[in-house]
């Protein structure tokens, strides 16, 4: 059975509707908490990059070796996607800093597609502007040798392609109903930090989530297309 690896950097941000689909396409997927566990000893044949409350910029050790982890899959060419947290350290092992923004975004939030992402055969079904589920504060400058495919008001980068099996969402197409809540639960305080509460971020987000997960199943078809 081919082995999606899924890099997690906390207990409460998973794979979500990302499993299912990899399993539908014949993948397991194995979960590693990095922190506590270690990187996995081999590549696997897709990676799977999850989010987390830490900075990219932040001293831990653990940050430098998965990003050397995340260089060796990207020059094997393995499909990658990395949401939130990960695509920042996509854009930092692909040579790009990450910064604190002014604006948090928390819940859902609209973003557009660029020319580019209209094409793309992942979003290409989707409307030009629509809404995604998003926990983040800080973002990043498009890296060299990639595809800008969606951006948002406060975020000009919030998704590129980088080759042709690379993803990097600043955006959460795989959270679930049980993700938001639990989110909402371990990060208090970046709700109430945006004036918010736990039961209107759940009801904003139901009604959007067979919307991002027929997007989140496109792209796991899309990434797993020459394996099956």
């Amino acid at each position: 059975m081919r082995i999606a690896h899924c890099l997690q950097h906390v207990e409460f941000e998973g794979p979500g509707f990302f499993r299912p689909c990899l399993e539908q396409h014949g993948y397991e997927v194995c979960t590693q908490l990095i922190p506590e566990q270690g990187l996995p000893t081999a590549l696997g044949e897709l990676l799977l990059i999850m989010g987390g409350p830490m900075s990219v910029n932040d001293s831990d050790p653990w940050i430098e070796e998965e990003l050397v982890f995340i260089q060796a899959a990207l020059s094997k060419n393995i499909p990658v996607i990395g949401v939130c947290f990960g695509s920042q350290m996509i854009t930092r092992a692909l040579g790009t800093s990450v910064t604190p923004s002014v604006e948090f975004e928390i819940g859902m939030v609209p973003i557009e597609l660029t020319k580019e992402g209209q094409q793309d055969p992942v979003f290409e079904a989707m409307p030009r502007s629509f809404d995604v589920f998003q926990w983040h504060g800080e973002g990043f400058e498009l890296p060299e040798k990639t595809v800008l495919l969606a951006s948002s008001e406060q975020y000009p980068v919030q998704a590129y392609r980088y080759g042709t099996n690379v993803y990097a969402l600043l955006f959460h197409l795989e959270i679930e109903e049980a993700g938001v809540q639990v989110l909402s639960q371990q990060c208090s305080q970046d709700v109430v930090r945006c004036g918010t509460s736990p039961d209107l971020i759940l009801s904003k987000t139901i009604p959007a989530l067979p919307h991002m997960h027929a997007c989140a199943a496109r792209l796991i078809a899309h990434l797993t297309a020459d394996t099956q």
